[in-house]
This record gives structure tokens, sequence and C-alpha cells, in this order.
């Protein structure tokens, strides 16, 4: 089962292409079947990703380089199985915007044991190391989660 999942930041150039990259490695290495894409609940559109971010993904071998952003749509919303938000603010955001998928629509933070991953724009590099960490720890979580079920559906 192809599991797609929707990362939601405010603009789409920090912490969701970082949660996007990092999701897509991890799935990976766990061996599940991973559809992975990233959103700004702002609007940002074609944006490059911060080049922080690029670097400190590129610490771990994971290249957001080429990462453009783009604005959440109806269609990424139906598309998404998950839509994974940093912060409140953007659950309340989309669930206003797409009551449909209400159901969809999660804090990625608790699953790496935080409420909120905060926003390291215009941080330094250590703040960027810092969210990546917090990311890793969230998307890792998250992803733990999804082996289990997909072992007892063979």
């Amino acid at each position: 089962m192809t599991h797609h999942l929707l990362f939601v930041c405010t603009g789409n150039i920090c912490r969701s292409p970082m949660a996007e990259g990092i999701a897509r490695d991890a799935g990976s290495r766990m061996g599940l079947d991973l559809e992975v894409k990233s959103a700004s609940a702002l609007g940002l559109d074609g944006d490059p990703a911060d080049r922080k971010a690029i670097a400190v993904c590129a610490e771990l071998g994971i290249d957001i380089a080429e990462h453009e952003a783009q604005p959440v749509t109806a269609e990424l919303m139906e598309w998404a199985d998950q839509v994974l938000v940093m912060e409140m603010r953007h659950a309340m955001d989309l669930r206003f915007r797409f009551p449909e998928h209400d159901e969809k629509i999660v804090l990625l933070g608790p699953f790496g044991g935080k409420m909120e991953i905060a926003d390291p724009i215009g941080g330094w590099k250590f703040t960027f190391r810092r969210i990546r960490d917090q990311l890793r720890a969230a998307v890792d979580g998250y992803l733990r989660q999804l082996v289990v079920p997909d072992r007892h559906r063979r």
C-alpha cells in the first residue's frame, strides 16, 4: 500500500521541504512505499528551499536543492492520505479552507515529543540543525507507526 504524505508549513521553504526529504530518506530505509510532497499554507509558489535548510539536510545525505515551494491546493489535499503540519495555526487554517479533509490533518511534532515545530527562518545554521533533528525524530516516529500495520496486511 502506498502512503501519500503531505507536509505543510508556512512558506514551504524551510520545515516542510526538510520534512519531505527526511521522510523520503527514512521511508526508503524502513522499506515503506511512500509518496511524499510538501506545500505552503501561505501560498508561496516557486521559491527555492532556504539555503540553510539545503545545507543541514545535505549533512545527512539528503538532497533538497531542487525543491520549489508550492501552495496547498484542493488537489494536494485530495491526493494526501495524511497532511502533517508544523503548527496549530496551520491545522486551523487548513481545516477552515478544506473542512472535508479535517480527519487527514495532524500535527507532526507530537510524533517526536514536541507539540509544534518552530520556524527556523532567519535563524543561524545551528537553529536549522536543531529543527532538522526535531523533524527527523517526528518523521521517524510517524513512519514507525506505519510499519506495523503494513506487516499485518501481508
